[in-house]
């Protein structure tokens, strides 16, 4: 059960299992979304009546900053059945890994009506909740985007500002990742340059969530996170591709309410700047950059 009922941005399995029906309709006024670090999985099973963003090839162009363009996106949602006034309820695989970028792309391009399934596959898999395998589609609808939410992402320029000033940034990769070693096998090895952002504190995103995917109690969020609570900054989160920092996003902006933005660009963009500077663990001094 999620501990997050009064939050519109959470919404729990229960309650989705509960109106399992309006979501399995034409009518555009709910609708699932699953996505995907593996897309493969949704054929495996997914929540009945849940449409599928496959999160390379739909919202991203390519890595390291490149959401992709309003006109691609309004279609998108179009194409899933979604209008702007669409109550939509995002879940994947990972604890919500690429769900949760998926949420923030949405957030980013103005849709208010955006939830996450606390939980994700996970918790519904636990749950031994109805999946189906049968093929979705919806009604084409029309829909807009008349901007962009600019409050939630933040640029190089802003995050080199930040680091410049010690400012709260969190890098959520793992420690291997934020030491400056290689990255493990699962995760894509993007750049030649390793360790993290000057100033960057180093909080795994996977300490937000519990074993079952779920979020956390909010007292420990704010334990794990008391850092950035009282600084009186927009804290930036960033991983290596945009995706895991989102999940970081969401918690701080989200959950705990923080002035919050998700570096998209993360660690591929950065690195790829020889003129970014990069520190390590074992070579605290930063390398590149005017420093």
């Amino acid at each position: 059960m999620s501990l997050y009922k009064d939050n519109d941005a959470v919404r729990s399995a229960e309650w989705v299992r509960e109106n399992l029906d309006r979501f399995d309709s034409d009518d555009p006024s709910y609708r699932l979304v699953e996505v995907d670090m593996d897309p493969e999985q949704y054929d495996d099973w997914h929540i009945p009546g849940a449409v599928q963003i496959d999160w390379e090839s739909d919202i991203i162009d390519g890595l390291g900053g490149n959401v992709v363009p309003v006109e691609e996106a309004e279609s998108l949602f179009g194409s899933l059945g979604i209008t702007p006034e669409t109550t939509v309820v995002v879940y994947g695989d990972q604890a919500n890994w690429f769900a949760g970028h998926a949420y923030w792309v949405l957030k980013y391009y103005g849709h208010e009506n955006v939830a996450l399934l606390d939980g994700g596959r996970r918790y519904w898999n636990l749950e031994g909740y109805e999946t189906s395998q049968e093929a979705v589609s919806y009604p084409t609808q029309e829909y807009s985007i008349d901007g962009t939410n600019d409050e939630v992402r933040a640029y190089k320029d802003e995050v080199m500002a930040a680091s410049e000033d010690d400012g709260p940034i969190v890098d959520v990769r793992n420690p291997q990742e934020y030491r400056g070693d290689k990255p493990p096998a699962e995760i894509p090895n993007t750049t030649d340059r390793e360790g993290h952002i000057p100033s960057a504190s180093n909080i795994p995103w996977g300490q937000a969530v519990n074993a079952d995917g779920t979020f956390k109690h909010i007292e420990e969020l704010r334990e794990i996170y008391g850092d950035f609570i009282d600084r009186n900054e927009r804290a930036i989160a960033y991983c290596r591709i945009g995706e895991r920092s989102s999940v970081t996003w969401f918690v701080l902006s989200e959950l705990l309410g923080l002035d919050a933005a998700n570096y998209d660009g993360s660690w591929t963009e950065w690195a790829a700047d020889p003129d970014a500077p990069v520190a390590s663990v074992d070579k605290p001094t930063p390398q590149g950059g005017d420093n």
